[in-house]
């Protein structure tokens, strides 16, 4: 071989009568930067010319091909399972006050009314945001799934633990919310698909014992005649808390609960026009603020952090942290309506906490069945 041509500065030399590369076998690969193509030649067939040069003609001298710039990773948002753990959280206590509300408002308006009322007052808020917002009416097949939330969690638990306040305490009451976290798991499981692990059902089962127990030995063991109440609350609340769970991984978590509510504006409106004039009402600051409370806070702020929760972690995972919820009530009782708990509660929170965390480190291996054909998630709301 003969030296075409040398250059100084430059890493290689390319030289005359290269490589040739025969029929059906691949090409040479393409020089790269700091090679320099021996002029007049040409590049291999299936090259590319080395940047800063022309076919037939050499280098430009002197410049060098710019290095690719490096990658700079970017920082990864939080994650949804962190995001989806807190939002659930802030559910979780915007429930605790509705037993406590829903004595407040007991002390102005009759249980039909104050129910009528506040699916009312929830749903003109929800009005006001899906029309600010241009929110886009949901397809067909939803609406079953919509008519079940709205059935489950805007008439069904209101109406029914109402009633069982009228009869019962709130620290009483307090025993539907410690077999709901329980029984919306199983029906998460059944409905959406997910399989927790062996370790999350004995947590969660641990878990709801200690909070029945405490809370039986609060009320001195004695049944109620609104625990027929509170029973049939718990089972339409786990079915509305599934099912809202199931939407909201398909369209925004306030639309499902401010959908749900305007199927229910034109039944709530009637009830309410029926009621009060049946009803006694006596209106007083601690009456109107539960009003607001349960309608605003409870109804539509509560599930609407509830369901974006379930959305970003599963209804399952998402039913445990609802295990605090019946310590949380216990001392909204204490703080707003004077009622007192024993030394017991202490241990009770501890108990329930470590549950907590052992069903959250065990969920995560579950996963939710695929999405039907045609519907995308989770989406952001």
């Amino acid at each position: 071989m003969r030296a075409q041509d040398s250059a100084t500065g430059y890493g290689t030399i390319a030289v005359d009568g290269g490589t040739e590369t025969a029929p059906g076998t691949a090409t040479a690969p393409a020089p790269t930067a700091g090679t320099i193509q021996a002029a007049g030649t040409t590049p291999p067939p299936g090259t590319a010319p080395v940047p800063g040069t022309a076919p037939g003609m050499g280098p430009t001298p002197n410049r060098a091909t710019p290095a690719p710039a490096p990658y700079a990773p970017q920082h990864a948002p939080k994650t949804p399972v962190r995001r989806g753990t807190l939002l659930a959280s802030l559910g979780v206590v915007a429930f605790s006050l509705t037993f406590p509300s829903t004595a407040w408002g007991l002390e102005s308006f009759g249980p039909w009314s104050l129910v009528a009322l506040r699916s009312t007052l929830a749903a003109l808020i929800a009005g006001c945001f899906l029309l600010a917002a241009r929110a886009p009416v949901p397809e067909r097949r939803h609406w079953a799934g919509l008519a079940v939330v709205a059935g489950g969690v805007v008439v069904g638990f209101p109406l029914l633990t109402t009633l069982a306040l009228q009869t019962s305490t709130t620290s009483h009451a307090a025993v539907v919310v410690g077999l709901l976290p329980l029984t919306t798991a199983v029906l998460g499981s059944l409905r959406t698909g997910e399989r927790p692990s062996r370790t999350f059902w004995v947590a969660a089962l641990a878990g709801a014992a200690v909070v029945i127990g405490f809370t039986v030995q609060q009320s001195g063991g004695a049944l109620t005649s609104g625990d027929l109440y509170l029973f049939g609350a718990l089972l339409v609340c786990a079915a509305g808390y599934t099912e809202g769970g199931r939407l909201a991984r398909v369209m925004p978590g306030w639309q499902v609960i401010g959908w749900a509510l305007m199927l229910c504006l034109p039944f709530a409106v009637a009830g309410s026009a029926v009621a009060l004039p049946l009803e006694p009402v006596h209106l007083t600051a601690h009456g109107v603020l539960g009003l607001v409370w349960v309608a605003a806070g409870s109804t539509f702020f509560g599930l609407y952090v509830w369901y974006k929760g379930m959305a970003g972690i599963g209804v399952p995972r998402a039913s445990q942290l609802q295990l605090a919820q019946p310590l949380l009530t216990l001392a909204w009782s204490v703080l707003l309506l004077g009622e007192e708990v024993s030394a017991a509660a202490p241990l009770a929170a501890v108990a329930v906490l470590v549950c907590i965390a052992a069903t959250q480190r065990t969920g995560r291996r579950s996963a939710p069945r695929p999405l039907p054909a045609g519907e995308t998630g989770p989406v952001r709301s």
